[in-house]
């Protein structure tokens, strides 16, 4: 089951965090078709964010077709996204490369400044 990380500094929604993270779960192959995800209460109690929003995260992971809310059983996941497992040789490699980059003094941001502009080279115009 997937646990939501809630950053409140980050600037983005809060919704919208729960859905990029499922969305996160499902390219790793975390979860899978017919998982369950974690109820609405069970999501509050662990991040002590408003009900409203995690319905509202759901509600737009269903418009897309990612999951289907089963009256009286839950939000279960419909289909996966892409094809890069958790366990994939490239996360060793990047997890490498991650710690030289921290060692190396660069903070997050920079990391994250550095791997997107790596990513726009090499994937130009493959947005969602």
């Amino acid at each position: 089951m997937v646990e939501y990380r809630i950053d409140r500094r980050s600037g983005v929604a809060t919704y919208l965090q729960i859905v990029q993270q499922t969305k996160q779960a499902l390219r790793l192959g975390l979860l899978r078709p017919g998982d369950r995800l974690p109820t609405a209460r069970e999501v509050v109690a662990a991040t002590a964010i408003n009900p409203n929003t995690v319905l509202k995260a759901y509600r737009e992971l269903e418009r897309e077709g990612l999951v289907e809310a089963r009256r009286g059983l839950g939000t279960f996941v419909r289909r996966s996204l892409g094809a890069a497992p958790a366990d994939s040789p490239l996360r060793d490699e990047l997890e490498a490369w991650a710690a030289k980059a921290r060692e190396a003094g660069l903070e997050r941001d920079d990391v994250a400044a550095l791997f997107t502009s790596v990513l726009d080279k090499h994937f130009k115009g493959d947005q969602e």
